[in-house]
């Protein structure tokens, strides 16, 4: 063959293929191709593999829908170096490469590296102050915000250095992309706190006044301060103006610019009285100035929008924000409901029956869909009117809605949605349903054939590990 020929040749095949490049082993927005050579990979928390094992972690290869290599049936997809017991969720960062996986059987914080599709780090139980119901990393790894309410502890890991502050109930915690704004609830009361890292001027402020109060407007006395020696973090209640308040507060949703946390009322469902979202803007002067990691030290919920729906999750498209929650019913039931807000004009746009349950998953898929799935499913309105005076009506934990004619699928019951993840651009979602991994086409909402994606144990979070986005997956 002549030089020319052979040169054209090996430019053709450069040109045709689309996971690899002459010299190069690039497959999307310049990540690497993993070892396993999969290029959509879904991951999937399983508890009790085996009677020898409380955990692991196994992925998909979500563009044939199968767990091993598509030519190979022994060759099963793993996360090696694993060993958690009893994996709850899985905190989703492709835009890192990484992913985060915290085990309630033992309470560890694993870090999973994509690229290597190995463990990369572990933090113990004992430098998170014990089992924690609510756990979040920073975007940058170097931050760890975790909520235990067993030890009335909120915990900071900051760069391996563990501070444990003192906030009796705490369950929840929620942090903006930035870092910048971390917010602490209390389980049963109507408080919202922040997490402020001071500065070193403010350090000896805070040591001669165990209540110090940081002089800034609208800013409120410390509840902690710690360590009691030379304090680096404080939590600080949130302020509201006049006429604004916040009811059975659960959680914060940040706005798609950033500017403003949307704290998530739960009201009547969760024993309050109003239901609905608590706008705080986050300003620079909202932030203490000059800090360092989390430092929302005088921010203050400026409005409320009423959302009769109930509210416990959310998810924004833009200045759009889905809202999922329960609405007392006249027989004492929750009736699961969809509400609809414009944030840019404050008001509730629409409202649509969906899944019954605790929602405790929200996320935007292919074909103009959000999924919703939620816990508890069969004790609402939905599965009453299926067992008598509507046979037939569906009462499954996982609901497809189409944004863009705001139609409602309710899906058959298989148990509790306890995960979801949009596998975009390829038109399907994966989930976690009673312990095992089901598949759906986005495009209608039916059901994808999963029998080579099933697990031994039980399924309980599924991350899609090569999403363009953070957002894909994670809403807790």
């Amino acid at each position: 063959m002549k030089r020319r020929s052979l040169l054209s040749v090996v430019g053709l095949i450069c040109s045709v293929s689309f996971l690899t490049a002459c010299g190069k082993n690039f497959y999307f927005a310049g990540r690497n191709l993993p070892p396993s050579g999969v290029a959509n990979r879904v991951l999937v928390a399983v508890q009790n593999p085996s009677a020898l094992t409380k955990g692991s972690l196994l992925f998909d290869d979500a563009l044939y829908d199968i767990r091993h290599a598509f030519n190979n049936v022994n060759q099963v997809f793993s996360i090696s170096g694993f060993s958690g017991a009893l994996p709850v969720t899985i905190q989703n960062m492709p835009e890192q490469q990484a992913g985060v996986v915290y085990s309630i059987g033992d309470g560890s914080f694993t870090t999973i590296s994509y690229a290597t599709e190995k463990v990369a780090s572990s933090a113990a139980a004992s430098s998170l102050n014990g089992i924690s119901q609510s756990i979040f990393m920073s975007r940058d790894l170097n931050y760890i915000y975790a909520a235990s309410q067993s030890t009335h502890s909120l915990t900071i890991v900051d760069h391996g250095t563990t501070y444990t502050l003192n906030l009796p109930g705490v369950y929840r915690v929620s942090t903006n992309p930035g870092n910048t704004v971390t917010l602490a609830f209390v389980q049963n009361t109507n408080d919202v706190y922040s997490v402020v890292h001071l500065n070193s001027d403010q350090q000896q402020a805070a040591i001669n006044n165990p209540h110090w109060n940081p002089g800034l407007p609208n800013s409120q006395p410390a509840q902690d301060c710690e360590p009691q020696n030379l304090p680096v973090y404080c939590v600080f209640p949130v302020s509201t103006a006049s006429g604004v308040s916040f009811d059975r507060p659960t959680k914060a949703v940040f706005s798609t610019d950033g500017t403003t946390a949307y704290v998530l009322d739960c009201g009547p469902e969760c024993g309050g009285t109003t239901s609905g979202i608590t706008a705080l803007p986050i300003t620079t002067s909202s932030l203490n100035p000059s800090g360092v990691g989390a430092s929302g030290i005088a921010l203050v919920g400026t409005s409320n929008i009423a959302v009769p729906g109930g509210v416990t999750n959310g998810v924004f498209n833009g200045t759009t924000f889905y809202l999922a929650g329960q609405q007392l019913q006249s027989d004492g039931l929750l009736a699961g409901n969809l509400s609809i807000v414009n944030t840019a004009t404050g008001q509730v746009t629409g409202q649509y029956s969906i899944s019954d349950g605790t929602h405790n998953k929200m996320v935007l898929a292919d074909n103009n869909t959000l999924w919703i799935g939620s816990y508890q499913c069969q004790s609402g309105e939905r599965y009453k009117l299926s067992q008598s005076s509507a046979p037939g009506t569906p009462f499954g934990c996982i609901t497809m809605f189409n944004t863009s004619n705001n139609s409602v699928l309710v899906e058959s019951f298989k148990g509790d949605g306890t995960g979801i993840a949009a596998v975009i651009s390829l038109n399907k979602v994966y989930t976690a349903e009673g312990g095992q991994v089901y598949i759906y086409n986005t495009a209608d909402g039916t059901a994808r054939d999963n029998t080579n994606v099933t697990v031994t144990g039980t399924a309980y979070d599924v991350a899609y590990m090569d999403a363009a986005t953070d957002g894909d997956n994670t809403t807790y």
